[in-house]
C-alpha cells in the first residue's frame, strides 16, 4: 500500500533529501506556504511534517492521518486533544534546537553579568570607562524551569561555571550529575525566592500560561536575571516591564514574546539590561542536519509500525 506524506516549507528540503524520503517508500507532496489553506485534497495523507499548518487548515479533513512531525520543539501550534482522541502519533523536534538555544542562554547571561551592553556603547563612543559592578557566574544559584533537552543542555554548560542548579519540572528529574536538586512545579515559588538566574525552558500549556505573573515576579531576588527561550506567554509582559522599571531585575534576555514580532512601540526595546532576540536562539549550523535525521527516522519508524 502506497503511503503519502505532506511536507511543508517549515523545513527546507534538498533534492537529495526528498529523493531519500521517496526511496524509503513515501509518495511526497510538497506545499511551500503552510500559513494559509493549502488548496489541495488532504484526505490522502498518512503523515505530515509541518509547524503551523493546522492553524490554517482543519486537521479533521486529514482523514487518513496517522503521524505528525512538528519542526518546532513546542507542540502548542498543534491540536493535541484531537490528535490524542484520533490516535495520531505526534513528534516534536526533540534535541534539534537545544544546543544553539543553550548556547544563546549562556551567552546572554554572561552579557548581563558583565554589563556587555555598556561596553558596546562605550566602544561606539570611543569612551574609555571601567565598570566595577561586574558579576561572576561562580557560586550563583540557577533555576531552570522545564528540564527537557533545552534545560539539560543549558544546565550542562552552566555547571562548568561552578553554578548551583535547581531543575523545576512537572515530572521527576533523576540525578544526572549536573543539577543539585529537583523540585516539582508546585514548589516554583520556593525556588524563585532564592535564585540568582531563572531560565524558562518549559512548554506552553494552559497550566503554564502566565506562569511568571505579578506575584511570582515579585518573589524573585533583587538583582536577579531572567532568561526566556521557551514561549512569550509564559510571562506577564506588562508586569515584567514594571519589574524592570523598578530595578527589581539586573536584566532579562528574551528570545520570545507575547506578540511576535515584538511591536516597535514596546518599552522593552529601549530598556537597559534587556537583551532582545527575534525568536532566533534556535538557529545553528548543525540544526538542519539534526532536523532531517529526526524526520527520516520517524517516517521510517511509521512505515515499519504500519506494515
Amino acid at each position: 500500500m502506497e503511503r503519502q506524506v505532506l511536507l511543508t516549507g517549515a523545513y527546507q528540503y534538498t533534492e537529495e533529501q526528498l529523493h531519500m524520503i521517496e526511496k524509503m517508500g513515501w509518495k511526497v507532496t510538497f506545499v511551500k506556504n503552510e500559513l494559509e489553506p493549502i488548496g489541495i485534497p488532504t484526505d490522502q495523507f498518512d503523515a505530515v511534517i509541518c509547524n503551523g499548518l493546522f492553524l490554517h487548515n482543519d486537521i479533521a479533513e486529514f482523514k487518513k492521518l496517522k503521524m505528525v512531525q512538528a519542526t518546532s520543539a513546542g507542540l502548542d501550534r498543534l491540536p493535541a486533544e484531537y490528535m490524542e482522541k484520533h490516535h495520531i502519533h505526534c513528534y516534536n523536534a526533540k534535541g534539534v534546537y537545544s544546543i544553539p538555544m543553550a548556547e544563546w542562554a549562556v551567552m546572554s547571561i554572561l552579557e548581563i553579568c558583565k554589563n556587555a551592553q555598556s561596553f558596546f556603547r562605550k566602544q561606539q563612543e570611543h569612551t574609555w570607562g571601567k565598570d566595577r559592578s561586574l558579576l561572576e557566574l561562580t557560586g550563583k544559584k540557577v533555576c531552570i524551569i522545564g528540564y527537557g533537552d533545552v534545560g539539560h543542555e543549558t544546565a550542562k554548560r552552566l555547571a562548568a561555571f561552578g553554578t548551583e542548579i535547581t531543575a523545576v519540572n512537572r515530572s521527576r528529574v533523576e540525578e544526572d550529575g549536573v543539577i543539585s536538586r529537583w523540585l516539582p512545579l508546585d514548589r516554583l515559588n520556593e525556588a524563585l525566592s532564592e535564585t540568582d538566574i531563572i531560565i524558562l525552558c518549559i512548554a506552553l500549556t494552559e497550566e503554564t500560561r502566565g506562569l511568571l505573573n505579578a506575584d511570582r515576579l515579585g518573589l524573585m531576588k533583587q538583582g536577579s536575571i531572567l532568561v526566556n527561550v521557551a514561549r512569550g506567554s509564559l510571562i506577564d509582559e506588562k508586569e515584567l516591564i514594571s519589574c524592570l522599571k523598578e530595578g527589581k531585575l539586573r536584566g532579562a534576555a528574551l528570545d520570545v514574546f507575547e506578540t511576535e514580532p515584538l511591536p516597535a512601540e514596546s518599552e522593552l526595546w529601549e530598556m537597559p539590561g534587556v537583551i532582545i532576540c527575534p525568536h532566533n536562539s534556535f538557529v545553528g549550523d548543525n540544526v538542519s542536519e539534526r532536523m532531517f535525521s529526526l524526520i527520516y527516522r520517524n517516517l521510517e519508524k511509521m512505515l515499519k509500525d504500519t506494515v
